[in-house]
């Protein structure tokens, strides 16, 4: 089940929500816990005890490191069984085939792969289970004892399946003690309405367009086109995502969770640093604290510092799926950022704004082709296409027809990636506010209804 479904809108949610507010505060957390069971078990009932079993062993780790009197040694190993638990459930499913693959195709073996479905937000819920194991040992939050309320945290279906990822920390009081008010249930239907309308009306409009170029042979595309591809992508992944992240930040403010941010118009960067800043936050900021921290951060030295960000960002981009792609599209921004941390980021400066600007998205975009191809003689394609290098001309009237038929929506793609604007004519005419966020929901509801496109790319992470 997605968010973006008539089944979620008119089935799902109204239920939940109806139940939840009539339940006595007691049981708020059991209806959710059940409720977030039932999303989940749609459409894999039996990867439920996958996300289980990870709650279970989670709790009784973290249970563990809440004794008085463990000694350090002993901490230690608790943390670092938990670790190995969930590494070795989120390997088997996610890169068993991976490996297994490799291996046949270095060592000649015929092994068999597993040929498992991977189970959805596994890789979400598992980085939220480790970070609560490691903040507990840290001592930065405290056990949790009630199993309940920790099952609720795991499972919590708003951000369940592609984020963002919640550290315990942000919700641990809040999984006890929140209250949602008029205003606070009234700015949850807006940030969902918000992220519903980037997902279909946006995100899936564009992706269509992608889906007609990225079907074309690379080697007999012109370049106009392919830089036109890759703008779609750029555009479809962003409010594919970013609009799922607003739902699921809108739910939680329907239930009284506050949950942090997750983009802040990643387009707009100046920089590839300025760019991971705003992408995917909650995963930047994961890697951040039990990663790159962990391994020293900035502090035994540049070289031990670029070492650092090199294996950061080959664990982010194998973590975003087992293929070479995935890696090298890490290994890719690590490089960059090196560069920019050792260099570029002072040239920079010096350059005027429009300047920087360009020479983010010239290297996002680039980044995209090695995110969107998961095979590797595609991605070297598709580069020498956008680089005019395939021999065809630079554009054709297939490429025209698309940029014309495309246009208005490019353009608002444009608007809407760019900052805010405070209306104050809004703020004076709330009735305004509302009917334009009510002409986005049935906008949107009118296009499911009638939608027979309608993917969501983070469910494959």
């Amino acid at each position: 089940m997605v968010f973006s479904s008539l089944l979620f809108l008119f089935l799902f949610l109204p239920a939940v929500l109806a139940l939840y507010f009539i339940s006595p505060w007691r049981i708020k957390n059991f209806v959710l816990f059940a409720a977030s069971l039932v999303f989940y078990a749609w459409g894999e009932p039996v990867y439920i005890v996958i996300m289980l079993l990870s709650t279970v062993t989670d709790y009784g780790f973290g249970l563990l490191l809440g004794r008085p009197g463990l000694s350090a040694g002993k901490r230690k190993a608790v943390v670092a069984l938990s670790i190995a638990v969930n590494l070795a459930l989120l390997s088997y499913f996610k890169y068993a085939d991976f490996l297994i693959g490799n291996l046949n195709a270095l060592l000649g073996t015929d092994i068999p792969l597993t040929d498992l479905a991977l189970p959805i937000g596994i890789s979400f819920y598992t980085f939220q289970s480790m970070s609560y194991i490691i903040d507990v040992y840290r001592g930065t939050v405290k056990a949790q004892r009630n199993w309940l309320d920790f099952a609720t945290f795991v499972s919590l279906f708003p951000q369940l399946v592609a984020g963002p990822i919640v550290q315990y920390s942000t919700v641990a009081e809040q999984l006890r003690n929140r209250k949602v008010t008029t205003e606070l249930f009234a700015e949850g239907v807006r940030r969902f309405t918000i992220g519903l309308a980037k997902k279909v009306l946006l995100a899936n409009n564009i992706g269509l367009l992608w889906d007609t170029i990225s079907g074309t042979n690379p080697l007999m595309m012109p370049a106009l086109m392919a830089w036109l591809g890759i703008v779609a992508f750029a555009f479809q992944i962003y409010f594919d995502f970013s609009g799922y992240s607003d739902m699921a930040i809108g739910l939680g403010l329907m239930f009284g969770f506050r949950f942090n941010e997750n983009f802040n118009r990643p387009y707009t960067a100046q920089s590839i640093t300025d760019f991971w800043r705003r992408w995917h936050i909650s995963l930047s900021t994961w890697f951040r604290d039990y990663v790159y921290i962990p391994l020293g951060g900035n502090r035994r030295g540049l070289l031990m510092q670029l070492r650092n960000i090199l294996i950061v960002w080959m664990l982010t981009g194998f973590w975003h799926g087992a293929s070479w792609n995935f890696l090298l599209w890490g290994l890719y921004f690590g490089v960059l950022l090196i560069g920019e941390k050792m260099f570029l980021l002072k040239l920079l400066q010096r350059l005027p704004r429009w300047v920087r600007h360009v020479y983010a998205l010239l290297l996002i975009l680039i980044g995209w082709v090695f995110f969107a191809f998961e095979e590797l003689p595609s991605i070297g394609q598709y580069l020498l296409a956008m680089a005019g290098s395939n021999g065809q001309p630079a554009w054709n009237d297939e490429t025209l027809y698309l940029l014309y038929t495309n246009a208005i929506l490019l353009v608002v793609l444009i608007i809407a990636s760019m900052p805010k604007r405070q209306l104050r004519l809004a703020d004076k005419m709330p009735i305004l506010k509302l009917s334009w966020h009510f002409a986005l929901l049935l906008l949107s509801i009118a296009y499911l209804v009638d939608a027979t496109f309608n993917p969501f790319l983070y469910f494959r992470f």
